[in-house]
């Protein structure tokens, strides 16, 4: 299998900040709204080298949805930062109303989501985050897996026209992905070959979907590997095209089982090639305190998981 070297740990908000520093410098249009986190979101650059397209809203979720829809009609193109729960959860209203049934061309970009922020615990926690934007009508939802890509994605949504939400982390992890790997909105990307199952990755399980394909080979089974960074529009073509070589599935995804990833692979085998699934998600429940790695290995997202979740779906070949 394809070997892939973590070339320094770095947490994937500061792969936004990167991101938001050369739009800024190439793009005029291009402006920038916080809700009061601009260090947690890595707005600094920004808002030091571009202080006429940085707008500190406050803790004002809903307002600066509002404003970001008005910003778009003289031709800007806003970028919002705040915690995933606050950026989805907390403005679900605006975001349906003024963004998506309105088709206005806002990026809401979502720090912190997931269990791996770790010991803020439940309330901060979304794990629905991926669920509630898929199901807006024209809403593009990017779920990123390491520094690199992140700041790919947030370039590349500048030249994207529509609503579009961003998710990323807090945690350091791996950051594995090539520095020049264009960022495709839409796209899979194939990181290893194999024939026996088929293990879908999105955010952070992507690395460890890596690292259960290496302890998959010392048991001889051929695991391929995808990396799917865009939920919506989901790359139907690269997954019916794998599964019909390995005849079945494993999703990862730090997020609910309800809801996300997996259950736009589902629907996809369904229309079009059926074959068994398992999934490695959140069963269904709140979060908790604790350290991202804590909290990985209690809710069972990680390489171990995905092991075990390949080991049972061959079973059902």
């Amino acid at each position: 299998m394809k070997k892939y070297t973590n070339t320094g740990s770095k947490d994937t908000r500061s792969g936004f900040g990167a991101g938001m520093t050369e739009l800024g410098q190439k793009n005029e249009n291009v402006v920038a709204l916080c809700a009061d986190l601009i260090g947690s979101l890595k707005f600094d650059d920004f808002k030091k080298n571009h202080p006429e397209r940085f707008f500190q809203v406050g803790i004002a979720e809903a307002n600066m949805i509002g404003i970001a829809a008005g910003l778009t009609i003289g031709g800007k193109i806003p970028f919002t930062g705040t915690f995933a729960n606050f950026s989805t959860g907390r403005v679900y209203d605006q975001i349906r109303q003024s963004v998506a049934y309105s088709d206005k061309n806002v990026k809401i970009c979502a720090s912190h989501a997931g269990l791996t922020l770790g010991e803020d615990g439940a309330t901060h926690q979304i794990l629905e985050d991926i669920g509630l934007m898929k199901m807006l009508p024209g809403m593009t939802v990017i779920n990123t897996c390491d520094y690199n890509q992140t700041k790919a994605a947030t370039i590349a949504l500048a030249d994207h026209h529509g609503p579009a939400y961003l998710r990323f982390g807090r945690p350091v992890v791996p950051n594995f992905t090539p520095a020049d790997e264009p960022f495709v909105i839409g796209k899979a990307i194939m990181l290893n070959e194999g024939t026996d199952v088929t293990i879908i990755a999105t955010g952070h399980l992507v690395w460890e979907a890596l690292i259960a394909a290496e302890k998959l080979e010392e048991k001889g089974i051929s695991a391929e590997v995808i990396n799917i960074h865009t939920i919506k529009p989901l790359d139907e073509e690269a997954i019916l095209k794998s599964v019909a070589k390995t005849g079945c599935v494993v999703t990862a995804e730090e997020h609910n089982i309800i809801g996300g990833l997996g259950e736009s692979v589902s629907r996809t085998l369904v229309q079009n090639h059926l074959v068994p699934q398992e999934f490695v998600a959140v069963n269904d429940s709140f979060g908790e305190s604790g350290t991202p790695e804590q909290l990985m290995e209690k809710y069972k997202l990680n390489h171990q998981a995905i092991v075990e979740a390949v080991e049972k779906v061959m079973k059902r070949k």
